[in-house]
């Protein structure tokens, strides 16, 4: 039980694909301008991810080596299909919003790397753990910076006023303020895994 707990929090923030690993920032700062914006990107994104690394850890040891690539593209493409249909469906408005950012789910470096490093290679336990630690990682980061640049950008939260226009700062709603935001992010995490670090040395 221990082992999928520690496979589980190292998404969270030891092994976080966007505070740690750097890996998928193109669609998550360009989608975090509003808070459900980046919480429906993180759900899309971890729900793909989640399926993605049960299906390639069920069949892994039936997947050919030579053509692994092509099948791990063809799983996540269809999961990612799934995820895009659905939110036209019953989410349009959300869909609308987020344009093509959820159709290039496929090609998103964060789930075609864990497929590759990780479920291709453990079992279906240690792969929904890891894919959920990994999806709730990504998760809890867009939301953050989502909220951040709604707030301070729009002076809203989910579409709500809460601060007035005229206090707002326009310069958080636009791309330089998501990298603002996001390097701030990037810059505590440090501080904390560093601070920790030399803590456990005492």
């Amino acid at each position: 039980m221990k082992k999928y707990w520690q496979i589980f929090t190292n998404g969270l923030l030891k092994e976080n694909p966007l505070l740690v690993i750097m890996i998928g920032l193109c669609s998550s700062l360009a989608v975090t301008t509003s808070v459900s914006n980046g919480f429906g990107m993180g759900m899309a994104m971890t729900f793909v991810l989640v399926m993605s690394e049960i299906i390639i850890s069920l069949f892994r040891k039936w997947i050919p080596e030579s053509i692994r690539i092509p099948v791990f593209i063809i799983v996540i493409a269809s999961f990612t299909t799934i995820v895009d249909l659905v939110m036209k469906a019953y989410l349009p408005a959300l869909s609308e919003s987020m344009g093509v950012f959820i159709p290039l789910i496929v090609v998103n470096c964060i789930i075609m790397g864990r497929v590759e490093s990780f479920a291709s290679k453990r079992s279906v336990g240690e792969s929904i753990c890891d894919a959920f630690g990994m999806g709730f990682g990504y998760l809890w980061v867009l939301c953050t910076i989502s909220i951040i640049r709604e707030l301070l950008g729009s002076g809203t939260f989910f579409g709500m006023p809460v601060i007035p226009e005229a206090n707002c700062i326009v310069f958080f709603s636009r791309a330089p303020g998501g990298f603002f935001v996001f390097g701030c992010m990037i810059a505590i995490t440090r501080a904390i895994r560093n601070a920790a670090a030399k803590g456990g040395k005492k």
